[in-house]
């Protein structure tokens, strides 16, 4: 199967749809099948990439570090068309999406979609959320997602908000999958990891609570600083290490500072994405009060590196972290320090048994093989379609002709 994925955001743009993109593309070849990346120019992309097509594109409004596509729909088709594309499968709502939307349609073929990000959680970036509301953004996400043969949803979250946008095609949870060798490391010693706490300034009979993800005021991190006290009280010993970078670190730098908490929260800023599975090994507990997620990349890659969670639940992370071992999810922002004072005194140890199990259903493996069977479920659901539709063209172009016999006679 020749496959296109159209997408506003690839390498050497580094984000969680960037990064599920590349693992599917990944694990698609392994199985056979040949995948062409459609997406944005990039100062920073190599002149000559294999199997990637960049098309031109403007840095997109008020998300300065991502791209959308401007123009291009004829050189897309044309290269989509000597290529001869089976399927296209979009990967962004805004420009690449529309594009591939409109060359599977020129070329006839089904078009599925990936619905990677919850707008209504990022209306505050736009002009703080007085022009798009979230009305706006049910009509434009339930349009444009009903325009495509399928979609993948990451979670039953996402299930549960395209019924609310009343969006009625096919719909399949696909969990975003990892590298698991990426992140299991045998070759993190522990001499490495205890370098990296003393770089830190962590000891080794402290605990370091691990943050890591964009800081942005959606990820919710906020909640975790502002109970940090209340986990210092009980837990004196815990220091909390944010890992990223993002538009809302000054004000927790702020915050911690108010709180007179600032020598137990440590800031890193961005890490190069080779050093991140270190982090994880050096930590003792992963937490997250983000309620913006899809798909829990890091969650997964939290399990995979034997670190253990306390994180806000959802229907997709509480059936994640069913087994006590892996971690432990809370329901509402204020029960985060409570829960995990409970967890760390509970001193509850990882099953490997547990860990071996879910790192099967977290992996790419399994992620391109439940893609690839759900491409091929709506290649046959686009061909019934098709059909359907044609059909009474059929019998009224037979009536047309059985009467034109009949009346010649």
């Amino acid at each position: 199967m020749r496959i296109g994925f159209f997408t506003d955001t690839y390498f050497p743009q580094v984000s969680g749809v960037s990064t599920s993109i590349r693992t599917l593309k990944i694990e698609l070849e392994k199985l056979g099948h040949e995948v062409y990346i459609f997406t944005t120019t990039d100062p920073d992309a190599l002149e000559l990439e294999k199997d990637i097509v960049r098309m031109p594109s403007v840095p997109f409004v008020s998300f300065k570090d991502r791209r959308i596509v401007v123009r291009g729909m004829w050189f897309a088709y044309q290269v989509a068309k000597d290529l001869q594309l089976d399927l296209i499968h979009t990967h962004t709502e805004f420009g690449a999406g529309f594009l591939g939307k409109m060359v599977a349609n020129r070329l006839e073929i089904p078009v599925i979609h990936t619905y990677h990000t919850m707008y209504e959680d990022y209306l505050h970036y736009i002009a703080n959320g007085k022009v798009v509301r979230p009305g706006a953004v049910k009509y434009f996400i339930g349009r444009f997602v009903n325009h495509s043969t399928g979609v993948v949803c990451p979670s039953e979250r996402v299930v549960n908000t395209l019924k609310r946008y009343d969006v009625n095609i096919p719909m399949k949870v696909i969990p975003t999958g990892i590298d698991i060798k990426q992140y299991l490391r045998p070759d993190i010693t522990k001499e490495m990891t205890d370098q990296l706490r003393l770089d830190l300034g962590i000891s080794s009979d402290e605990i370091m609570a691990l943050s890591l993800s964009r800081i942005s005021y959606e990820k919710n991190i906020q909640v975790i600083v502002k109970q940090f006290p209340e986990v210092l009280e009980a837990l004196p010993n815990v220091r909390l290490v944010i890992v990223g970078k993002g538009p809302y670190r000054k004000d927790l730098e702020e915050m911690a500072e108010d709180l007179n908490i600032s020598k137990s929260v440590i800031f890193t800023g961005e890490v190069p994405h080779e050093n991140v599975s270190l982090y994880y090994h050096a930590a003792d507990y992963f937490v997250s009060a983000s309620t913006s997620e899809t798909q829990g990349l890091t969650y997964a890659e939290a399990i995979a590196s034997g670190l253990q969670c306390c994180v806000e639940g959802n229907e997709y992370l509480n059936q994640l972290f069913d087994k006590p071992s892996l971690g432990i999810t809370y329901t509402n922002d204020q029960d985060f320090a409570k829960t995990f004072i409970e967890y760390v005194q509970s001193n509850i140890s990882m099953n490997t048994s547990d860990r071996a199990q879910k790192l099967k259903e977290i992996s790419a493996e399994k992620f391109g093989e439940d893609m690839q069977d759900f491409y091929q479920e709506m290649l046959v659901h686009y061909q019934l379609e098709t059909e359907n539709k044609t059909a009474p063209v059929e019998k009224v172009r037979m009536k047309l002709t059985s009467l034109k016999n009949s009346n010649s006679k």
